[in-house]
């Protein structure tokens, strides 16, 4: 495994296991099987409805908490809610988050955020960030902040590499974080001639060579999965490297394509949405 420092000192490991739109009962059975595989970084939020079973998978892995690197998400509607990083913690089943986001620019976020840094400074949660901020939301974030946003995890993978958001957080002291670094399962990116080309080379499947590139170009990832075998294969990516002139070719595929696409339309309605994540297993 590699590691990246945050800009608070804080260690995090480059790749872990995503659960989004994973039930309760695969989530916990995805982290079971990624802990044992090696993971050691696990991402969760209130909105996937799933804390508590990852929480239960930590338990049951018998691997010690710090050891464990947990991530999770402060949903808008919860943002302005005095409680909000308490009840996460209780879900979860822990005394500490090891780094917390805002999930979406919606709603009232500088609330939230003021709980995050809150919470930071009671050393109930190690580092904090944001996710799915554009640039002029995340300076907006900069100038008012007590404590600084070490993350930015948002939509990163071959077809959209971010490269002008990437500078701009680096200057910033953040981080990338990718979700959909496999492009959202899109057959188009991951048959790509070069990937094929690159696999037969290093002996390894065109998510592994697409999954080693984010590695080297400096983005942490959180593939999902509840595939066992495609957990496993997914942490394969630390016993080859990409040449330069491999990412040279990979970073001419950038189209500037996303599959997501934020709307104020669509940020009023998740301020709406109110996750059930009392009723969760």
């Amino acid at each position: 495994m590699e590691f990246v420092t945050l800009n608070n000192g804080l260690k995090m490991p480059m790749e872990g296991i995503g659960t989004f739109l994973l039930t309760p009962d695969e989530a916990e059975a995805s982290v079971l099987s990624a802990l044992a595989c090696g993971y050691r970084l696990i991402d969760t939020a209130n909105a996937y409805v799933n804390e508590k079973a990852v929480g239960r998978a930590m338990k049951r892995s018998g691997i010690h908490r710090t050891e464990i690197f947990l991530e999770t998400k402060l949903w808008p509607s919860f943002y302005e809610q005095d409680d909000a990083v308490e009840r996460t913690l209780q879900r979860l089943d822990t005394d500490y988050i090891d780094l917390l986001l805002i999930h979406q620019p919606a709603g009232n976020y500088l609330a939230g955020y003021r709980q995050m840094e809150k919470a930071y400074k009671e050393g109930k949660v190690k580092a904090i960030g944001l996710s799915n901020f554009n640039e002029k939301q995340i300076q907006e974030i900069l100038n008012l902040c007590d404590v600084k946003p070490a993350i930015l995890q948002t939509e990163v993978h071959p077809y959209d590499q971010e490269k002008g958001l990437k500078r701009f957080l680096k200057q910033a002291g953040m981080i990338i974080q990718a979700w959909y670094p496999l492009g959202h399962g899109d057959e188009a990116l991951l048959k790509e001639p070069l990937f094929t080309e690159l696999g037969k080379k290093y002996g390894k499947s065109n998510a592994q060579i697409i999954l080693r590139w984010h590695i080297q170009d400096g983005n942490i990832i959180i593939p999902g999965s509840k595939n066992p075998a495609h957990i496993k294969d997914n942490l394969n990516l630390f016993d080859f490297a990409l040449t330069d002139e491999e990412m040279n070719q990979i970073a001419a595929l950038d189209k500037g394509a996303r599959y997501y696409t934020s709307t104020p339309e669509l940020l009023e309605r998740y301020v709406e949405m109110v996750p059930d994540v009392d009723g969760q297993k």
